[in-house]
């Protein structure tokens, strides 16, 4: 990697954020060319210990890395230039695991505090939009003790918005929090990136956060970027980790064209075919909402099936067959445009006499909603 780059040409690209980072660790360098968009939930993704905290934290200036670092054109560090501008020069939001709150201030005192961060002409968050946006609007006069675990986590994410910063940056800001309080806060993630046009970089071990909350990802090993692009590409990509294993799914984007409330029965257009998702909660007309689809939910059939319980079946075309673990094989198939993947044994797919180019039936057994 060549870290004597041209600064002009990192200007000259389009907003959004550039980082190239060297650091040395005691277990990994950590090398990274990194650019992201200026919209969405961009994912910094990887096992323990490969660099995803690293990252951020020099993307915030907490960590003195070699390198150059922009934020939509805008340089906060240039070591070729000597360009070093401090952490409290950055306009930039920091969730961290724990919290973090101020235990002496309430709750709007919290959030006033990362107001004072930021001068009044620069303000565009509003301290009423952040405490709407995470919910809060009841908790302003409670002392940190006294919230739950998911209370002050979304008080510490209020009070990083409101320094209105250019970019929010989150270490892992449920690994703390239990299953319960983690489906609390989704949610509120969910809409920050839906209604604050802030680019937002979330460090997560966790398959199930991306994919529910990233547009862009990152895939990290060892200090090093394996691979970086849309998510729904990144996850379902056969030379990459994260399309193998328990956990591998495809990401669908889809719209709502109706709803039989009778049966509690959403009815999705999506580019691969229209399906459908039991759920008690009424979507609009039109809605543009992420589906996933795991790859263990996924069997496979040479036509149509017929007289099934199953509600969502799937013409599509094999693009590839890969051996998995424990008599198993991968298949990722072509639904007009779409990809999915299947798992399946490999008796089942020699008895079917699968092979690439092979048109298919993909019968999904069960249709996750991540929206």
């Amino acid at each position: 990697m060549n870290y004597g780059m041209n600064l002009g040409n990192m200007e000259s690209t389009a907003q959004g954020l550039q980082a190239r980072f060297r650091l040395a660790r005691a277990s990994f360098e950590l090398q990274v060319d990194l650019q992201l968009p200026g919209h969405g939930v961009s994912a910094l993704f990887g096992p323990s210990g490969c660099g995803k905290t690293s990252c951020l934290r020099a993307m915030a200036g907490l960590e003195r890395a070699q390198g150059q670092m922009l934020v939509n054109g805008e340089v906060w560090q240039d070591d070729d230039r000597r360009i070093w501008r401090p952490t409290h020069q950055r306009r930039l939001g920091y969730v961290f695991q724990e919290a973090s709150l101020f235990p002496h201030l309430d709750v709007r005192g919290n959030i006033a505090y990362g107001m004072r961060r930021t001068p009044a002409s620069e303000q565009r968050v509003a301290l009423e939009q952040a405490v709407e946006l995470l919910g809060i609007a009841r908790l302003m006069e409670r002392r940190p003790d006294t919230l739950s675990g998911g209370e002050r986590q979304r008080v510490a994410i209020a009070r990083a918005l409101a320094a209105s910063p250019q970019v929010l940056l989150m270490d892992e800001p449920l690994a703390a929090l239990d299953a319960q309080r983690k489906s609390e806060v989704l949610p509120y993630l969910d809409r920050l990136h839906q209604s604050l046009d802030i680019p937002v970089v979330y460090v997560s071990h966790s398959p199930d956060e991306v994919a529910r909350l990233a547009t862009h990802l990152v895939l990290m090993e060892g200090g090093r970027v394996l691979a970086s692009g849309p998510t729904d590409e990144i996850m379902s990509r056969l030379d990459l980790p994260l399309a193998h294993g328990d956990t591998a799914s495809a990401l669908v984007q889809a719209s709502v064209i109706g709803y039989d409330a009778d049966d509690q029965l959403l009815t999705l257009h999506s580019p691969a075919g229209p399906l459908h998702l039991p759920t008690a909660r009424v979507h609009a007309i039109g809605d543009h909402l992420r589906i996933r689809i795991m790859a263990r939910e996924v069997s496979l059939s040479r036509s149509p099936l017929q007289d099934s319980s199953l509600l969502n079946s799937l013409p599509a075309r094999i693009t590839s067959i890969t051996d998995e673990s424990a008599g198993q094989v991968l298949v990722s198939m072509d639904a007009s445009g779409v990809v999915l993947l299947a798992r399946i044994t490999r008796r089942s797919c020699a008895q079917l006499g699968l092979s690439v180019g092979d048109p298919v039936h993909a019968n999904i057994k069960a249709v996750l909603l991540l929206d």
